[in-house]
């Protein structure tokens, strides 16, 4: 993407953070005229949400006084951690430091676990027995895995023998040993969980990443994905990635809704990977982490390797505090995503209802500019300005094959709606040079990305 030649002398401070800072859903920065008396904002979660907003509200006001309240002391980011398992990269390089958010925009760090909360009061508990004061409280607490929805299932069970790293961390690495050590022609099995789940894409790149390795060093493995829907964000184009990359065939019913934009090639014999759908009897009921053995509506899989993505809903702090309703997720107003269960309280990211909005860490980075905005207004004394969001997930079929899905959204008859209705995806005759493309801006994605939220 191109970008013009301009310097920070030649533009004033509310333009350069537009256009340097790629503020694409606010119009214009606010002024920064404010009440001598200085505001305090509390954050509650420290990942792409929670940092965003920090940094944004800094950014937007220096004056104000921003706390960040985060378990962890350093970020492990979810977005690209499948890397880890096919040896692109190393646990390590998930490792994100608040150094920079601490150093250069003055923002505070209490790293400890929030307990509870007094919203008449504005003030917030932790486990180490801290009350901090707040004038605006932003949630951003991401998603809790249901482990226990599967029988067999548990965290326990996700630690040491069947684990799901959808939350990256000790688990991640232990399905990176798991899939590397794998015997020689075994079953690798991927349970992708029923929708709404966090980063749409992800469970299949995962699969295909997992694919393209097999292929190199245990050729005779098999991947099979068992899954509860019949369809997922991405599918055509991730699937036409594994026709042509691992001579995959697709169900019958793509093959018709694509032919006539693209060659699909029709594979004999058995491809490495497979996919079974809800209506073939793909969803998991059962994990039986002994035998190694996983049971779905249609039949029980023996494999050496199972990776179960399980349901889920927001993190237990949204539940702790009040924010959640029947359906596990926070209502919010649609247009400050302030909290609709509790005052002067604001959700954003995996764990707010956001209608037609993905759960992604690019919604979340979107939504946390949002907020940090109507906070910065609304303090001043103003309303905030009417919110554009974006989203882009990008995803691999393979290492040298990227592919897309883009969004722009706005509030339409009180929901969050799509608004683009055309060429959301890759097109299904991208020219193999732009396929590659693709790719690179998938790694390049993931650099430019972290610096915006995190330094």
């Amino acid at each position: 993407m191109a970008h013009a030649d301009l310097s920070k002398s030649s533009l004033s401070r509310r333009d350069w953070l537009m256009q340097a800072l790629g503020l694409l859903s606010v119009a214009a920065a606010p002024s920064l005229s404010f009440a001598a008396e200085t505001a305090h904002i509390v954050i509650v979660g420290g990942g792409v949400g929670g940092a965003t907003t920090a940094k944004y509200l800094k950014l937007f006001n220096p004056s104000l006084r921003v706390t960040v309240i985060e378990k962890n002391p350093v970020y492990v980011r979810p977005y690209g951690s499948s890397e880890v398992l096919n040896q692109h990269a190393s646990m390590d390089e998930l490792n994100v430091s608040y150094d920079a958010l601490r150093n250069t925009y003055g923002i505070n760090f209490v790293f400890d676990t929030v307990t509870g909360f007094a919203p008449v009061a504005r003030t917030v508990n932790t486990a180490g027995r801290q009350k901090i004061a707040y004038d605006r409280l932003v949630v951003s607490p991401g998603i809790q895995l249901l482990y226990e929805n599967y029988a067999g299932y548990s965290e326990s069970v996700a630690r040491t023998a069947v684990p799901s790293g959808w939350i990256p961390g000790d688990q991640t690495a232990l399905l990176a040993r798991q899939l590397q050590g794998m015997r020689r022609g075994g079953t690798f099995v991927i349970a992708a969980p029923p929708s709404p789940y966090r980063c749409p894409p992800g469970p299949y790149e995962r699969a295909a990443l997992m694919t393209e390795w097999f292929s190199k060093h245990n050729p005779t493995a098999k991947v099979i994905i068992v899954d509860p829907k019949d369809s997922f964000v991405t599918d055509q184009t991730m699937m036409l990635g594994w026709n042509r990359l691992y001579n995959f065939n697709l169900p019958t019913d793509y093959v018709e809704k694509m032919q006539g934009q693209v060659e699909v090639k029709q594979h004999s014999g058995t491809s490495m990977l497979s996919w079974v759908r809800g209506k073939e009897g793909g969803r998991t009921l059962k994990i039986d982490a002994k035998n190694m053995r996983i049971e779905t509506e249609a039949e029980t899989i023996k494999a050496d390797v199972i990776n179960v993505i399980p349901p889920m809903r927001a993190g237990q702090v949204a539940m702790t505090l009040g924010l959640t309703d029947g359906s596990g997720f926070c209502p919010v107003d649609r247009r400050t995503f302030a909290s609709t269960l509790q005052p002067n309280v604001h959700v954003i990211g995996d764990a707010c209802i956001a209608d037609a909005m993905p759960k992604s860490g690019f919604s979340a980075n979107n939504q946390a500019k949002v907020v940090a905005r109507a906070i910065v207004e609304e303090l001043a004394g103003r309303s905030a300005p009417e919110p554009l969001w974006e989203n882009t997930c990008y995803a691999l079929a393979g290492k040298d094959y990227g592919l897309f899905v883009a969004d722009v959204f706005k509030i339409v008859d009180g929901k969050i709606a799509r608004i683009n209705t055309k060429q959301r995806y890759l097109p299904l005759n991208a020219t193999p040079a732009q396929i590659k493309l693709g790719a690179r801006y998938q790694q390049a994605w993931l650099r430019t990305f972290t610096a915006d939220c995190f330094t």
